[in-house]
């Protein structure tokens, strides 16, 4: 396989709770006010990516994966995911709430979905003042059967409220009931997996004036009791690499450029992704070099060596598997 940067072409999604910030401040090609979703690299069906540059532009993820397998996504990924791209990746901006909501774990999607489960993280790029998320349950003792009783009146007693800044970062396993508040733009990296089960809404309608449905019976099964936050805690040092999140499914790092500098990947089974959550940088391969701004995602296949990051102030979160972490995982047909 040829080994350079690869950018895929973006695909938005228009959200009740989305804003103008992927366009206005990320460069996504709309001017529309309600797009909430940019999935960056994607192996949904009826979602998949299209590379957007080099030898292999017009190429679909899925074609990438079917071609080059192993030198594509790695050994040990490939025996554990075959033509199945393990993660979604995607920038967030939330104008209004997200609804609380909450994702299944293997178990549970594999059962009532066929698919895989849904644990991520979330990077906030830049947030409003006095901003927060939901985080969970906000006591122990609460019976999950609540979700099913959620209201204006009680909704504050039941879920716990995390504030963020920018440079924050939480990792949200599947069963951990969580929403982005009005005011994130956020990065996410997640299992490939589009389920979610919504416990509340905010009472709020669409257009038509008609509420979104909600899937409290599934949320019950669905939710567990965790006893962090999540919050990643990191010391951020020029031209280092910090981790944010490492687990099962994928390790998370940021890397802050601010020089140029060479990493070595050809020990690591697996693709690197680089998304740009601050400033820009060069990222060279071989003879083959791409600018990232903020808001930009690159590939790098597994084959891959060496790479170049050349930037005075650009910070670049850096997302893999980890083969030595990675369970065997059950594949979803």
């Amino acid at each position: 396989m040829k080994v350079y940067p690869i950018k895929f072409n973006p695909i938005l999604k228009e959200k009740i709770w989305g804003g103008n910030k992927l366009g206005r401040l990320l460069g996504k090609a709309t001017t529309k006010d309600n797009v909430g979703e940019s999935w960056e690299i994607s192996d949904v069906n009826g979602n998949i990516s299209e590379v957007s540059n080099g030898v292999y532009k017009g190429t679909s993820l899925k074609e990438l994966i079917e071609t080059h397998e192993a030198n594509f996504i790695g050994v040990n990924n490939f025996a554990n995911f075959g033509y199945n791209f393990p993660l979604l990746i995607k920038f967030l901006d939330a104008k209004t709430d997200l609804s609380v909501q909450v994702h299944p774990d293997n178990e549970m999607a594999k059962k009532h979905h066929n698919s895989f489960g849904k644990t991520e993280m979330w990077y906030i790029m830049d947030s409003d003042e006095n901003v927060d998320i939901v985080l969970g349950l906000k006591d122990k003792t609460i019976n999950p059967e609540v979700l099913n009783h959620i209201n204006s009146k009680n909704v504050d007693a039941v879920f716990n409220r995390e504030q963020v800044k920018k440079g924050d970062s939480f990792f949200i396993p599947a069963g951990k009931i969580h929403a982005i508040g009005a005011g994130v733009l956020a990065a996410e990296i997640q299992q490939t997996s589009d389920i979610t089960y919504r416990v509340y809404d905010w009472d709020r309608t669409d257009d038509s004036g008609q509420k979104r449905e909600l899937h409290t019976k599934l949320a019950e099964q669905a939710t567990k009791q965790f006893d962090s936050n999540g919050k990643a805690n990191y010391n951020l040092e020029a031209n280092t690499t910090s981790n944010l999140v490492k687990c099962d499914y994928f390790t998370t790092n940021i890397l802050d450029v601010s020089s140029r500098q060479t990493k070595n990947y050809e020990n690591l089974d697996s693709f690197v992704i680089f998304m740009c959550v601050e400033g820009e940088a060069t990222i060279t391969t071989g003879l083959h070099t791409e600018t990232v701004t903020m808001g930009e995602t690159i590939l790098i296949p597994a084959n891959t060596k060496d790479v170049m990051f050349n930037s005075n102030n650009a910070k670049l979160l850096e997302v893999y598997i980890d083969s030595n972490l990675t369970k065997t995982i059950q594949k979803a047909s």
